[in-house]
């Protein structure tokens, strides 16, 4: 990260971060450190880091709320987005950012997930998703393809991983999106959506963990793992001209459902309004 983005978005008295050499968790601090440096710079957006909220919950993701310089809350597993709810209620102005991970947001955090989707309420969810519980041990996760090994999986997993942006999509976010830590310059310009985005907003970011899930997996070190994403996830717009034979062992990255519902917090300061105006009448 450059040296005046440090100073600027990191609390540097926490740093040097402890992440292992060669996680992608760094890049994708660095793509949301970026997403919000451009849009509080850009004249159109005119977003004030005054109104941003940083939350996170438990793992090796949720450590970046510590190291990022706004205001954040660091919070307990599979919570985040709960936190995050009540900040939005409590202040609808604000932009409030849940940085989680693949477990934390789609296992122990996975209702909440799902019904912030369905509410439509206004928060960006940016997942860290690196396949596997890389805090804890290198625990199988719900994004830990099927067949692959963790510690708690050593002869195999034999569950179907979540697709987490269709399931957000499916649950009804109105934005959901996969970016990855190669591609970092598409990513940050997806994050900067995300966050512009009236409504529900998810962003699913393919992470490495070259530590438990590559070693365990036999992926290789992490230029190699890199080198994977470069070669195998493939923006939409790409995607969908493919034949299938081209799309075998291959994923997709880009903005993957948009829509325009109503925000939840407007539509309950609606019945706010109308109940304080019966209550006047009576």
């Amino acid at each position: 990260m450059p040296s005046d983005l440090v100073h600027l978005y990191m609390r540097v008295d926490h740093l040097p971060q402890i992440w292992c050499p060669g996680c992608g968790n760094g890049v994708i601090m660095h793509d949301v450190a970026v997403a919000l440096d451009e849009l509080i710079h850009d004249p159109e957006t005119n977003l004030n880091r005054d109104d941003i909220v940083i939350v996170s919950g438990i793992g090796c993701s949720s450590r970046a709320a510590g190291y990022m310089d706004f205001n954040s809350i660091h919070t307990t597993h599979g919570r985040a987005i709960a936190f995050a709810t009540g900040i939005k209620f409590a202040n609808p102005r604000l932009h409030v950012i849940v940085l989680t991970g693949d477990g934390d947001c789609s296992a122990i955090g996975g209702n909440h997930l799902i019904h912030a989707a369905r509410r439509n309420l206004g928060l960006t969810v940016i997942a860290f998703n690196n396949d596997i519980y890389g805090m804890t041990g290198g625990q199988y996760s719900p994004t830990t393809p099927n067949g692959d090994k963790a510690t708690t999986a050593p002869y195999g997993n034999v569950d179907r991983p979540f697709d987490i942006a269709h399931l957000a999509a499916g649950a009804g976010a109105s934005f959901a999106a996969r970016g990855d830590v190669y591609h970092a310059r598409e990513t940050i310009d997806i994050i900067k959506q995300a966050i512009m985005h009236k409504g529900f907003s998810l962003v699913d970011v393919y992470s490495i963990c070259p530590t438990y899930y590559g070693r365990k997996n036999k992926k290789g070190d992490a230029v190699e793992m890199m080198k994977w994403q470069k070669d195998n996830l493939i923006p939409t717009a790409r995607y969908y001209n493919m034949s299938e034979e081209d799309k075998a062992g291959k994923k997709m990255v880009g903005i993957l459902s948009f829509n325009d519902y109503p925000e939840y917090t407007e539509e309950y300061a609606k019945v706010i309004k109308h109940a304080t105006e019966a209550r006047k009448k009576k």
